[in-house]
């Protein structure tokens, strides 16, 4: 049984906390909080045990083998590292970390340390992305790719009262890009790898973080385009254009229709029959790899390139 610990109050947590639940052989054993009275209300609501509000105690007492980070974007590094240090595995919730190098720090540590770290990308680990990489050779050579996350954020009702909520707190890592641009590029690295150029714009918005944004990631004869917002919505389909055809994804996040389009304009749907959380899926990887059922490399190199073009974007 692999025990964990999540570090973070928010409704993320409550959903990877369900998704856990989905899952044989790992468990949420105790909720850490820095205010124990949230931890304890948190862990009533979510009917977990044990609290505490003493991190480095937690990761010493031998209670635990893993924690999942989902705290604020700019705090992930450094608990991961105190976890890493003290011989835990490590979920971090998207985005890893800020930056690719701090990312890199991390996948050292738990090298010398002989543990796991790793972020959760739920599309990736989706069933319906098994699908669309499946399709993928009856379209024939991809020459174009369209995906978008974009979804208006309630609280950018606050930014525009003259607020500064954490996920548009630039000195939290907060931001569209960190938020939902991370799944169209996830998406994108885990079907066709690293792009060999980048290129794009984001739109700050008045707290200093970056609202909305689009990136053209280049292949060798083939153009990627990326889009993202939390201040606008979309529900476009996303796209991915061979010479044969076209695969049609209706959401990028979860995946749960893929047509096929062929050039004589036949068509194939192929519906997905996915977890509603499909959060499960990520969590069913990570704690395969905690058990040693696989290598954790392909995973931490997606997300090295997924922070690595969102560097180029916000450089």
């Amino acid at each position: 049984m692999i025990r964990l610990a999540t570090i973070g109050t928010s409704a993320i947590t409550e959903r990877f906390i369900d998704a856990v639940g989905h899952n044989d052989g790992i468990r949420v054993d105790v909720v850490f909080s820095r205010d124990r009275r949230r931890g304890q209300v948190f862990a009533g609501k979510m009917g977990v045990a044990e609290v505490s509000d003493d991190l480095d105690g937690l990761l010493a007492s031998g209670t635990v083998d893993a924690v999942y980070v989902g705290s604020p974007n700019g705090a992930h590094a450094a608990q991961a590292r105190r976890a890493i240090e003290a011989g835990v595995h490590v979920f971090l919730e998207k985005p890893a970390t800020p930056t690719a190098d701090e990312f890199a720090a991390l996948m050292d540590a738990a090298s010398a340390r002989d543990v796991v770290v790793f972020e959760g990308m739920r599309n990736v680990y989706d069933p319906g992305m098994v699908a669309a990489r499946e399709l993928l050779p009856e379209i024939g050579e991809v020459r174009l790719v369209s995906f978008a996350q974009c979804q208006r954020s309630a609280r950018y009702d606050l930014v525009l009262a003259g607020e500064k909520p954490n996920i548009f707190d630039p000195a939290l890592a907060g931001g569209a890009a960190f938020d939902l641009g991370v799944y169209p590029l996830s998406a994108v690295i885990t079907l066709f790898g690293a792009p060999g150029a980048v290129a794009g714009s984001l739109v700050a918005i008045a707290t200093g973080a970056d609202g909305a944004g689009a990136a053209t990631l280049t292949y060798p004869g083939m153009v990627a385009q990326i889009a993202f917002s939390k201040i606008g919505f979309s529900a476009r389909a996303n796209e991915i254009q061979g010479e044969a055809g076209t695969l049609t994804i209706d959401e990028i996040t979860q995946p749960r229709l893929i047509t096929l389009t062929r050039l004589d304009g036949t068509r194939v749907e192929r519906r997905i029959d996915g977890a509603e959380n499909n959060m499960v899926y990520e969590v069913a990887r990570f704690a395969g790899l905690v058990r040693g059922e696989a290598d954790a490399a392909s995973d931490q190199q997606r997300t090295l390139e997924v922070l690595r073009v969102i560097e180029e974007l916000r450089g």
